[in-house]
């Protein structure tokens, strides 16, 4: 019986013996692996005959922590198309990491899909790698106290040619915010027109400066009755405002998604970087560097203990990425003038597909 797409699993597909390869991936391949690493391991299918040819084209499976990986024939040969890292290391998995390979996929070589490309998936993404280690590295150092500024933090009141944060002002002359009413001055954005009610039993009716300290997201209008003047005037700062609140929520979300294991280990070495994330900057750029110049692909990483050494915190932030940045110029140059294609021959991995496809299932 053919599953549907909602039950094909890994297991399935080595029990139909579905499977083309399958090798183990990651740290262990790259040679970076510690005692504690897990075994990922990435592969290539071929998908059942009717769901193929039906409406149900399942692209890839993964196990439950998706550290088992397996890419369906058509979307593997996409993304060597594009020239996709991950899958392009597959290809060139160290011989000590298959674990099986179909003889069908013998004609699937690196050396057919490597080109010009790589710089930018390979690089390209190294970069975005430098500037999420750059974030990383603001947010540990710059941590947002938990609880949250309110909008009166971002109000000032003006006092002769300066300004005052409005709850300082307010202190000062002895005022109570909630005796207090804004109106709007006309053409002037973000600026208002402050009111007291100075009675001894407040008739006035003002609101405020906000609805609640602790949730409101903007200041609190209220009608002042004609002939009333104003004791001050208030800004806010909504720009600024607006851009703690994102950068709050960021760090926050960032706190709550964050692998404690890898946040651990960049606060036990001091040089608050990830660790891990730097290794792969440099494992990506040397890499791309190698495919640039010499036009093969190593997994195998020959430069494993200094990739180890950033792992444990060897290095200064700031050193790893300046020599990061510098890394990026030499892979651009090199790009340049490779003598790899512009890209891969499309033509001929749609035959090499078309051909792998027709044999596996001739031969089912």
């Amino acid at each position: 019986m053919t599953p549907s797409d909602t039950s094909l699993s890994i297991d399935y597909l080595r029990r139909h013996n579905l499977i083309l390869f399958e090798a183990v991936s990651g740290s262990r391949a790259y040679g970076t692996d510690l005692p504690h690493s897990d075994t990922d391991l990435k592969g290539v299918f071929v998908l059942p005959e009717a769901l193929y040819y039906g409406l149900d084209y399942v692209p890839q499976v993964a196990n439950a922590t998706n550290d088992e990986v397996f890419y369906e024939l058509r979307r593997f040969v996409e993304l060597l198309l594009k020239n996709n890292p991950t899958a392009l290391e597959i290809l060139a998995s160290p011989a000590d990491c298959i674990r099986y390979q179909h003889p069908l996929f013998e004609a699937f070589r690196p050396a057919q899909f490597l080109s010009k490309l790589c710089r930018q998936t390979f690089a390209e993404y190294a970069v975005a790698q430098i500037r999420k280690a750059k974030g990383l590295n603001k947010k540990i150092n710059n941590p947002e106290p938990p609880a949250r500024k309110s909008v009166l933090d971002f109000c000032y009141v003006t006092v002769g040619a300066g300004a005052q944060p409005a709850d300082k002002w307010l202190s000062r002359q002895g005022y109570a915010a909630a005796r207090c009413g804004l109106a709007n001055v006309p053409h002037l954005t973000d600026l208002y027109a402050l009111f007291v009610d100075l009675a001894e039993v407040p008739t006035l009716g003002y609101r405020g400066l906000v609805k609640d300290a602790e949730t409101s997201n903007d200041v609190l209008l209220s009608a002042v009755p004609k002939g009333e003047v104003p004791v001050a005037y208030l800004s806010f700062n909504r720009n600024g405002y607006s851009t703690y609140c994102r950068v709050y929520k960021e760090y926050w979300d960032w706190v709550a998604r964050r692998n404690a294991e890898r946040y651990e280990n960049t606060v036990q070495h001091g040089k608050n970087y990830d660790a891990k994330n730097m290794l792969h900057v440099f494992r990506l750029l040397r890499t791309a560097l190698e495919i640039a110049t010499t036009g093969q692909l190593h997994v195998r990483r020959p430069d494993r203990d200094f990739l180890l050494r950033i792992r444990r915190g060897e290095f200064e932030y700031d050193t790893l990425v300046a020599e990061a940045e510098a890394l990026v110029a030499q892979v651009e140059a090199a790009f340049a003038k490779s003598a790899l294609p512009e890209a891969p021959d499309k033509q001929r991995a749609v035959d090499l597909l078309i051909a792998t496809r027709r044999q596996f299932y001739a031969s089912l």
